[in-house]
């Protein structure tokens, strides 16, 4: 296949943590007319910038991804139909966008989701080579080769995964772990009849978007309650997340981590806090890390202003735990605890002597 600019190695320097300016979708305000927190990436690096964890030369830069980087899910019907403004409104829930012209529309609210679509296919590829990637931004879960909706105009999650699928040696088998409030159905269509990637999905089972044929491709089903909250919510993803990883172990899980979860979330009904989302978080990248898992983390929805800097707490909880690490990141997907048990010896022996 074609050599993609998507999959050209970044510095070894570098967290395997994807992120770009072009992220975010500032535009005479007009995002304020989605519940969405248009600058919600932006924000999340800088809240980790001020905590000193990362700076703008350490992550790597997301590049848009082409029209020949779409394609390898994307139908070109589809890609044509995002040429007309009124469609992309439709599919961002943003009604005045239908009345700009398209360029506009392009460079204004495509791009920036183009971006972040890149990023999640670029850090598929960091997450084999690192044992874990972050994307802060991506995770459209509700997007598939032919149809979007529900602010997702791009099907990222299924692109990374084919990518690593057609161009990544020994990488045949993926699990999909989907803890967005909403259920995954984008991804759940695209992969339907395909053996290769299991899919588990914990979504309120009374909300957006109720796609009962795309159910039938979810191996794990959480249908939740409204209002659901931490003990019950943290009990199930353990129990889901350890019962899928041992009924197949994957040669990547992609982590779509939603924060519309989060109690108060107009869109979402459940009622998990701050505190609940950062252990979530920590409960996945665990079973990962423990069985030595490469892991692709994605930020998907999350509709609050103070999202952002739950996400950026949740990532500076698996640093600190040692979930996640720069020196650890070049050693491909090291079991962290023996790393862990290792540098602890280390630091007896420096004190010893």
């Amino acid at each position: 296949p074609h050599r993609t600019e998507l999959y050209e190695d970044p510095p070894s320097a570098c967290w395997p943590i994807v992120y770009s300016p072009d992220y975010n979708i500032t535009f005479m305000g007009l995002e304020k007319l989605h519940p969405f927190d248009a600058g919600k990436w932006g924000k999340v690096i800088n809240f980790l910038k001020e905590e000193k964890l990362i700076a703008d030369d350490l992550i790597v830069q997301a590049r848009e991804a082409t029209d020949e980087d779409l394609l390898v899910v994307h139908t070109r019907r589809y890609l044509n139909k995002l040429k007309w403004s009124f469609v992309v409104a439709t599919i961002t829930e943003i009604p005045p966008v239908a009345f700009l012209p398209n360029f506009v529309v392009q460079r204004k609210v495509l791009k920036p989701l183009r971006t972040q679509t890149g990023g999640t296919i670029m850090a598929g590829k960091l997450a084999v080579d690192r044992g874990w990637a972050i994307n802060v931004g991506g995770g459209f879960h509700h997007c598939s080769s032919d149809k979007g909706g529900g602010f997702c105009a791009y099907a990222d999650i299924t692109l990374a995964i084919k990518f690593l699928f057609e161009r990544v040696q020994g990488v045949s088998k993926a699990t999909i772990i989907d803890l967005d409030a909403h259920q995954g159905n984008g991804h759940e269509r695209d992969f339907m009849d395909d053996h290769r990637v299991y899919i588990m999905d914990a979504y309120n089972r009374y909300i957006y978007p109720g796609d009962g044929f795309a159910k039938r491709a979810i191996k794990r089903k959480v249908e939740l309650e409204w209002g659901t909250e931490d003990t019950e919510y943290l009990q199930k993803v353990h129990t889901h997340v350890e019962g899928a990883l041992n009924e197949l172990k994957p040669d990547i899980i992609v982590y779509n981590a939603g924060t519309d979860i989060l109690d108060g979330d107009p869109l979402g009904g459940l009622a998990i806090s701050p505190q609940g989302i950062v252990k979530r978080d920590e409960v996945v990248f665990k079973a990962a890390r423990s069985r030595r898992i490469p892991i692709l983390m994605v930020t998907s929805g999350g509709y609050q202003k103070r999202t952002a800097r739950i996400i950026a707490d949740s990532i500076l909880n698996l640093h600190n735990l040692g979930l996640i690490d720069k020196e650890l990141a070049t050693s491909g997907a090291e079991n962290p605890k023996v790393e862990q048990m290792i540098r602890d010896a280390a630091k007896d022996l420096t004190n010893l002597s």
